[in-house]
């Protein structure tokens, strides 16, 4: 009698994802099929991912359309695995990073003007698609950034985000060397505020909220520190002659507004930091002086490239504390505390 020998079925790659099945849910390790990268993308085997506090949008259903389950994460480092069909310029192996940044249509006038920043189909990692909370993930090339050699995974990964903003804030901001800049906080965006405006050249005032942080402001770059807990911020900064400008990172618009009369003539309070609550200004404090408020968004890849390297060139470095993949919940609970010193990475 013949026999048959029944042909095993091909192993499906899989991979290790943490996810939010529903809006305020718990984070769960599941495994997935690794995906496939679609024309125009490519596969990322990540090796890490920051965890921001901005990821609290995917995980409680806090940004309009989030389509459940999902991977969040924006602050993505590793390799090209797979290249998709029509990606020139970027191979296999290639080291790569995905910010907030994270891709965009090119059709919308903006995008037609050069001003990607604010395409009106702007898309983000870990909200419109899965994000770097995963062992594998696939990204759009227009969102792909190139990470320099020097730069760890783990140190990488928050500049992306934190990094970026801060920076690209501060490059744009019009201050020039020698100009009094106030850093508005001791924190994940703040700590790398006050390093960039130091390598800048500014002269940097750190403003927290008790004494236990003036050391740390001062190993940063700070010139001068003041604790707003104990004096009024805005008249100590007029007796340094007043801030050109002001990065205002934390998420209290009513320490934000309390600032403004700190400014020099020509002065800026310069928003990077979300806050629900408003800030509160008077004409006049605006008119005296021809002061202004500005916000500013994160950037684009070519943005996180001019960042990498900045720091690659200066030393700027995000501090840190790692978490493995399976302790997601546990990061991003350290992360929602914050207690963290400064940043929370996952590590894959």
């Amino acid at each position: 009698m013949a026999t048959f020998k029944i042909a095993p079925k091909p192993k499906v790659a899989t991979m290790q994802v943490a996810q939010i099945s529903e809006p305020g849910g718990d984070f769960e390790i599941v495994t997935r099929k690794i995906p496939e990268p679609a024309p125009g993308h490519v596969r990322i085997k990540l090796q890490a991912c920051g965890v921001c506090h901005s990821d609290v949008l995917a995980k409680n259903g806090l940004w309009p359309g989030i389509q459940y389950p999902r991977v969040p994460g924006h602050e993505v480092v590793g390799f090209i695995d797979q290249v998709g069909d029509g990606v020139p310029g970027w191979e296999q192996g290639r080291r790569v990073g995905v910010g907030w940044h994270g891709g965009h249509d090119g059709t919308c006038r903006e995008c037609r003007r050069g001003d990607f920043n604010n395409c009106r189909n702007l898309q983000i990692p870990g909200i419109s698609y899965d994000g770097g909370y995963a062992e594998y993930m696939v990204a759009p090339e227009e969102a792909l950034v190139a990470i320099p050699d020097t730069l760890n995974d783990a140190e990488a990964a928050p500049l992306l985000c934190a990094g970026i903003t801060t920076y690209n804030s501060l490059r744009h901001s019009g201050a020039m060397p020698g100009d009094l800049v106030a850093v508005q906080g001791i924190g994940g965006l703040d700590h790398l505020g006050i390093q960039f405006a130091q390598k800048f050249g500014y002269a940097v005032t750190a403003i927290g909220r008790g004494r236990e942080d003036a050391q740390l402001a001062m190993k940063l770059g700070a010139s001068v520190y003041i604790d707003s807990q104990a004096t009024n911020a805005a008249q100590e900064l007029q007796k340094l002659g007043g801030a050109k400008v002001i990065l205002a990172t934390a998420p209290s618009g009513k320490a934000m507004s309390e600032l403004v009369n700190g400014l020099a003539p020509n002065g800026k309070l310069l928003v990077v930091g979300a806050s629900s609550d408003a800030i509160e200004v008077r004409p006049i404090q605006l008119i005296n002086g021809n002061k202004s408020l500005q916000g500013s968004y994160t950037g684009t890849p070519a943005d996180s490239e001019d960042t990498l390297h900045f720091a690659e060139l200066t030393g700027v470095r995000p501090m840190i504390e790692i978490y493995p993949l399976e302790r997601t919940g546990e990061a991003f609970a350290r992360m929602m505390s914050g207690k963290a010193q400064f940043r929370v990475v996952l590590t894959m």
